[in-house]
């Protein structure tokens, strides 16, 4: 089989990505060793000009109505599309789960209800649901990137955790190696000084804290190393649903802090593991 002939054939069944190896065919994630390797072929004359261009042309958006799924987000940010599963039926998260899936990708679900779990279930065994994080996730790595160092997540309160392990699961599907310290709020300051030795061998540190948002700036005065602060809407109602939080980390006085969204931990966990690079 040719693989134009497979290009063809990839483009009925969902744009699903395969490549010829010396046993036959496997389903593989188009990605930037997958390009390498096609780009190797084509130098040594294995693959075609006709069939590069063929087999690049699949690796484009796919339209299911309701969405338009980015499949070429994984060669430009070296991850798939993450659904945010806030405001979608069960059955839109489903559908858009499973055109993910079918490409072996990894799968990240965020703001996911149990109800939305159970949709994507039906149609992948592969899936699972952490019900803390409120994620939906598939193919998760077995083991972190040895080329990555440790990113510590560091929450100011029990309820923060949520945020917390939202950052946490998404860092974990991105390859990082993580570390937890929870519940270490200026409240008790000595809880996060007797977890010192964590704090100072972190490559990067995520804190997640509500209230008045003071735990970051502590962090941040602390380290040499990027601290990413995180408000979150839990708090009595002077916090105003982290809008409190989110100004007092804005207006920090230790350097290095950068601030994300009220209860943002999908997009902390991002950036940590783009800066843990």
């Amino acid at each position: 089989m040719h693989l134009s002939t497979l290009a063809e054939k990839i483009r009925i069944i969902n744009f699903i990505f395969a490549y010829k190896l010396e046993k036959g065919y496997i389903f593989a994630v188009m990605n930037k060793e997958y390009l390498s390797k096609l780009l190797a072929d084509y130098k040594t004359g294995k693959v075609s000009k006709d069939e590069l261009l063929k087999t690049l042309l699949t690796f484009e958006s796919e339209s299911v109505g309701f969405a338009t799924i980015d499949h070429h987000r994984t060669i430009r940010k070296g991850f798939p599309e993450v659904i945010l599963c806030q405001g979608k039926t069960a059955e839109q998260v489903a559908v858009i789960a499973s055109k993910i899936i079918q490409r072996n990708q990894p799968l990240l679900a965020t703001r996911a209800t149990h109800e939305q779990f159970k949709a994507v279930q039906k149609k992948t065994k592969k899936a699972h649901y952490d019900k803390v994080a409120r994620i939906i996730y598939a193919n998760k790595p077995s083991k972190p990137d040895a080329n990555k160092k440790n990113v510590l997540v560091v929450s100011a309160g029990t309820i923060d955790i949520p945020v917390a392990e939202e950052a946490c699961l998404t860092l974990e599907m991105l390859g990082n190696p993580v570390e937890r310290l929870y519940d270490v709020g200026v409240a008790g300051i000595h809880r996060l000084f007797s977890n010192y030795n964590k704090i100072m061998t972190a490559n990067v540190i995520i804190v997640v804290a509500g209230m008045e948002g003071a735990l970051p700036s502590v962090v941040g005065g602390l380290v040499d190393v990027p601290v990413i602060a995180v408000p979150t809407s839990g708090g009595y109602g002077a916090s105003f649903g982290g809008v409190a939080a989110l100004l007092g980390m804005l207006n920090t006085c230790a350097s290095g802090v950068t601030v994300v969204n009220i209860d943002n931990g999908f997009g902390a966990g991002f950036a940590a593991s783009m800066m843990n690079r």
